[in-house]
């Protein structure tokens, strides 16, 4: 996009009516601190990951893979839709804090205890051996405590204190690498690997415990009726939302483990993990936004239609490089992370990183339509989502396994994508890219994508004996020519620099 292409947007552009530098400053704060934590976390995750996944083996990794999918389904169920709700409605009146988080705890043990139940009938049903049995009803357990610490992260993301769970984030991927090691080298089977998540969280909630006690108020239990009622009609459109959104993220695992086995959930998970890391990029960058978001909804609609605006464009410039990188790296990242016996997951791993370029984007226009009070149209094109996604694994699982499980995948954010896209055109248009400013961005990417696969190609860059160090150059090389070509088409523009010099003004 050009300067002269850029007028036209003016109005809602940072310089003109968008946020003020202290709202910047104190957004950018929050991304840092997050931002640091994330990657730190991610570090521990990668190790813990690489570890687990080449220690268990394909089958075994690929029943803690199936339980962590399953919980991925039901596991939502225990959360209830509370945790937007409560950093929504909290982030508008602090003074709620307290009355969130103390029926919040009883409500989440209660939709938790019914997860542990629907889960318990589920897997007996399926007719599942003891092992995987024992796996899945740990990691329940597990998952139950992590709503309860979401609850805490909640109260910290509505008052911006990322420092908390940014702190909580880091203690728990520590602890879980510690952990792993110690079990590998004590031989320890599967079960124990599923231990590790129970005992970590329970941990972690300790940790959230003290801290809240500490600088918030002491953590109590209440239970006011009146209070539970007016929270879950607000919140079950959030929780349909969350089940229907989990049911297309996970449930072409469970279906794989019914249809294929074992192995074939760990090959595709593998790659999935992958997909998994880059999707820190929009949780860091919504958890500073999204309290910004809601109180601007409702005070300042220049300010919010410029906050929108800009993570649009952000989610989109910065998630197609990722996926053209990965896609043209896929095997070299396979055989770093899980080695020779994961390496049929490259070929998942080039049609699921695809996926993040729609997740970024309906991760903006979700955080955007939840802001405007409208998360009943979140949960009907979430259901149409999750219907799409069903029919299309049980036809493409059957024929192409995994990668018919990619296919779907990617096929369900797309529908997804454009179904959200009509509604914010409908209500806010201005907030929306246009198609001039898509391509640019897009050519921009595969301009710099064949260039980067042609000296790969001609060995011009990247270590043809390492590969760690060939993905690192590769990266770089990459990505220094991906900023040259926004730099130069003028994507990247006055505005944005004058954003990343108040962001680097932190208060």
């Amino acid at each position: 996009m050009t300067r002269k292409f850029l007028k036209s947007r003016r109005a809602i552009t940072i310089l003109g009516g968008g946020p003020t530098v202290n709202t910047v400053q104190r957004i950018a704060k929050n991304m840092a601190v997050l931002f640091v934590a994330r990657i730190t976390s991610m570090l521990f995750g990668f190790f813990y990951v690489m570890y687990t996944a080449r220690y268990l083996g394909p089958t075994n990794y690929g029943i803690l893979s199936f339980a962590l999918a399953l919980n991925g389904i039901f596991g939502v169920i225990a959360n209830f839709g509370l945790d937007p709700l409560t950093v929504r409605e909290v982030a508008r009146d602090k003074t709620l804090a307290r009355k969130y988080l103390a029926n919040g705890l009883v409500l989440k043990l209660l939709f938790g205890t019914l997860t542990f139940l629907i889960v318990f009938v589920v897997v007996n049903l399926l007719g599942y051996p003891e092992i995987t049995r024992k796996v899945v009803y740990i990691i329940t357990l597990s998952t139950i405590i992590a709503g309860l610490n979401n609850l805490f992260n909640d109260i910290y993301q509505a008052f911006e204190r990322m420092e908390f769970m940014s702190t909580g984030q880091i203690l728990q991927s520590v602890l879980s690498l510690i952990f792993a090691i110690t079990a590998i080298k004590l031989g320890l089977n599967v079960v124990y690997f599923a231990m590790i998540y129970l005992i970590v969280n329970s941990i972690v909630l300790v940790y959230h415990v003290v801290m809240a006690t500490w600088k918030f108020s002491k953590p109590r239990i209440e239970v006011d009726l009146s209070f539970w009622r007016s929270v879950v009609i607000e919140a079950w459109p959030f929780a349909l939302t969350s089940v229907l959104v989990s049911m297309y993220y996970w449930m072409d695992s469970v279906m794989l483990s019914y249809m294929k086995g074992d192995e074939v959930v760990g090959w595709y998970n593998a790659a999935y993990r992958v997909v998994l890391l880059t999707l820190i990029v929009p949780q860091i960058y919504f958890a500073s936004i999204f309290p910004n978001l809601s109180k601007y909804y409702n005070t300042s609609e220049l300010t919010f239609r410029s906050l929108s605006y800009n993570s649009l464009r952000y989610m989109i410039i910065l998630s197609v490089p990722i996926a053209v990188l990965v896609t043209v790296l896929a095997d070299d990242i396979i055989l770093l992370i899980y080695g020779k016996e994961y390496l049929p997951s490259s070929l998942a791993l080039k049609v699921l990183i695809w996926t993040i370029v729609y997740a970024f984007v309906n991760s903006t226009f979700y955080h955007i339509i939840a802001s405007m009070n409208q998360q009943k149209i979140i949960s009907e094109i979430s259901s149409v989502g999750t219907f799409v996604n069903l029919i299309l694994n049980l036809f493409l699982i059957s024929k192409y396994s995994f990668l018919g499980a990619s296919i779907a995948t990617l096929a369900t954010e797309f529908i997804t994508t454009i179904m959200m896209g009509l509604f914010i055109r409908k209500a806010k248009k201005s907030i929306l890219m246009t198609i001039k400013e898509l391509l640019v961005i897009i050519t921009t990417n595969f301009s710099s994508g064949l260039i980067l696969f042609a000296l790969l190609k001609w060995k011009v860059l990247g270590s043809q004996e390492n590969l760690l160090l060939n993905i690192l150059e590769s990266s770089i090389g990459f990505m220094l020519l991906y900023l040259f070509f926004l730099m130069v088409l003028g994507v990247i523009n006055g505005d944005d620099l004058k954003l990343i010099k108040q962001m680097l003004e932190l208060p």
